[in-house]
């Protein structure tokens, strides 16, 4: 595999540019303790949010989205069926979705399911390193939601992923890393703030399905979602005192952040 590349301010500005063209409609079925959180980093980006949860509506609605999320977080059997119920009728509608595989490898239902969920094609895939490794068979989970793994001991299981899936895999950390098996970019930045604060790693997710759903060249703008949240972590914790501050200073940034290309 090839060595890691920087994204270009070039790029990170034209894949911003077209999130705030396109306003993608994101169906976010995600887990309880995020949605509040989750929703309103997409407005700040200015992408519309939608949590549609019950399994008639949510196959209904992804197939009228421009972006499908599957966050397995808060996962039930229930749940799973919609989940399943949305994952089908986006790929009959050709709308891409993302998987979040939420403490994968640490949980016997969403371990099972989200493997049965990589052979629905996603476009895009959003974990720590110990969530990709056990997704790859690589290696057990990590702590529920916290990983055990730096991000780059989980670089050639995120590469095999996409290579065998046909997707774009991020792995995040200190550094994070996205791939589509032949190329990767390197991404870093960020703050340790952003870990202290509930729903961060989540919306990071959301935020990569609605860069996903873009037109062009979805490893560049799936990247670039990723250094729109690092970026705008790191200014945000410049301005404040603590994690509190932090979230309104974050959303703040997402909210007025532009970049020379």
């Amino acid at each position: 595999m090839k060595h890691p590349n920087l994204l270009s301010s070039a790029q990170l500005a034209q894949s911003l540019q077209l999130l705030h063209q396109h306003a993608p409609l994101v169906h976010c079925m995600t887990n309880d303790v995020v949605q509040t959180f989750t929703a309103n980093v997409l407005l700040a980006l200015r992408a519309s949010p939608a949590m549609v949860i019950d399994v008639e509506e949510a196959a209904q609605f992804s197939a009228v989205a421009d972006a499908l999320l599957i966050n397995v977080g808060t996962l039930t059997r229930e749940r799973s069926i919609a989940m399943l119920a949305a994952v089908e009728a986006a790929n009959r509608a050709a709308t891409p979705w993302t998987l979040d595989p939420v403490a994968v490898g640490a949980l016997t239902l969403r371990t099972e399911f989200c493997q049965q969920l990589l052979n629905q094609q996603p476009a895009a895939i959003r974990g720590n390193a110990s969530e990709i490794l056990a997704l790859a068979n690589q290696a057990a989970g990590g702590r529920g939601v916290d990983s055990l793994h730096q991000a780059d001991a989980a670089l050639s299981a995120a590469q095999q992923l996409a290579s065998d899936y046909h997707c774009i895999v991020a792995v995040t950390g200190e550094v994070d890393y996205v791939t589509d098996g032949q190329h990767t970019f390197a991404i870093p930045g960020g703050s340790a703030l952003m870990t202290r604060v509930v729903g961060t790693g989540c919306a990071l997710s959301a935020v990569v399905a609605a860069f996903a759903s873009l037109p062009g060249d979805r490893l560049q703008h799936v990247a670039a979602a990723c250094r729109v949240m690092s970026l705008a972590g790191e200014r945000a914790a410049h301005q404040a005192q603590g994690p509190g501050s932090f979230v309104a200073a974050f959303l703040d940034q997402l909210w007025t952040l532009e970049v020379a290309p």
